[in-house]
């Protein structure tokens, strides 16, 4: 799904390395395109076909360009938010976003190398934490309330997500820290709900150092040091707005891959938005679409037990590193002068050696 603005423009990108993946690791992929968003609006009246949904749930992965929903019609005129319905009715309860900084990529800090676990489905987003109906109403002009709905379930299961992340990542370090962060001092009882879910958790994990922090702190630390930051897990409001500081603070939004898993199917999608004022112009990053990708395998191959797939996500991971430290071929948010499609073409032939240095 090409999705709006640049949308096709990265999903393109992302393509092209998975046919080169295809034809190196021999992958028995088929690619099946569905139209969404501003595109599917004017050729059959909705924003998002109820069979691409049937398509998803019969799928093994998704990629899920950007979309432009802020400036969809209303629901009624066939404006849905395909990312939302999508995270629901899969149930994509997690968003996992990494954000870290490169060599030779001007950043705001000195080193970032972190994960945010998000969760997805409930929370102040009104657009996917009801059932039946929105989580927004106005009950009279000029009066709006919206409800923040947290769940023991939710927050229970989010929890144990970030904790098998945080797990991984002691493979290969001496101390890991996970930071909850939370407003509990404000909203008692559902962050209430939340903290008491990851401590329960934590129990379960006695070698992981276990942190709180209330949000607005966890946004100063993570402009001054965001060094103590391994694990972050949080809300889906939160969530959202402290991984892309996180991005941006590493280099820029366009480096900052993301997916959306709930048990099974994983979800691809770039954490930037459509960027509608570049558009057309051939010069959207395709690095966060490519990494996203990179994850979507990395997380089929744990979950299939598939060797090759693991591979790729390493391989796409070394790719990225390796062409953002030599600084070439970079794009316009990178201070760079190179097209989306020089860029790609340049990211293929390093995979290409990469894949030799590693006889693959």
């Amino acid at each position: 799904m090409q999705g709006d603005g640049i949308g096709p423009e990265i999903v393109n990108s992302a393509i092209d390395v998975i046919d080169l993946l295809k034809d190196r690791f021999n992958l028995n992929i088929e690619l099946i395109y569905s139209e969404i968003g501003f595109s599917s609006l004017k050729s059959q009246g909705t924003t998002f076909p109820d069979t691409v949904l049937e398509i998803c749930k019969k799928s093994d992965g998704i990629i899920l360009g950007p979309i432009d929903h802020n400036n969809y019609p209303p629901e009624k005129d066939g404006g849905f938010n395909p990312s939302a319905l999508i995270r629901t009715h899969l149930d994509l309860f997690t968003n996992i976003r990494p954000a870290r900084t490169y060599f030779n990529i001007k950043s705001t800090v000195d080193f970032m190398d972190l994960i945010i676990v998000r969760e997805n489905t409930e929370g102040f987003y009104s657009d996917r934490n009801m059932y039946i109906g929105n989580g927004e109403f106005l009950p009279e002009p000029g009066i709006g309330i919206a409800i923040r709905k947290i769940t023991e379930k939710g927050s229970k299961r989010i929890a144990m997500r970030a904790f098998e992340i945080a797990s991984n990542l002691k493979k290969n370090k001496s101390k890991v820290n996970l930071h909850a962060i939370h407003k509990a001092n404000v909203l008692k009882l559902t962050d209430g709900i939340f903290l008491n879910a990851c401590r329960e958790v934590s129990n379960s994990y006695p070698e992981i150092n276990y942190c709180e922090m209330i949000v607005d702190a966890a946004t100063a630390h993570l402009v001054r040091d965001p060094s103590q930051f391994d694990v972050i897990v949080t809300t889906n409001m939160f969530g959202d707005i402290l991984s892309d500081l996180a991005s941006e603070l590493s280099g820029s939004l366009g480096l900052a891959g993301s997916i959306n898993v709930g048990e099974t199917i994983p979800m691809a999608q770039a954490q930037h938005g459509s960027a509608p004022d570049i558009a057309g112009k051939g010069i959207a990053n395709p690095v966060s679409i490519i990494l996203s990708v990179g994850m979507m395998f990395g997380w089929l191959g744990i979950r299939k037990k598939n060797d090759a797939f693991v591979k790729i996500n390493y391989c796409l991971q070394k790719t990225i590193e390796e062409y953002l430290s030599e600084n070439q071929n970079l794009t316009p948010d990178l201070n760079g002068t190179s097209t989306t499609k020089e860029a790609t073409n340049t990211i293929l032939s390093k995979l290409e050696l990469i894949f030799q240095e590693n006889n693959l």
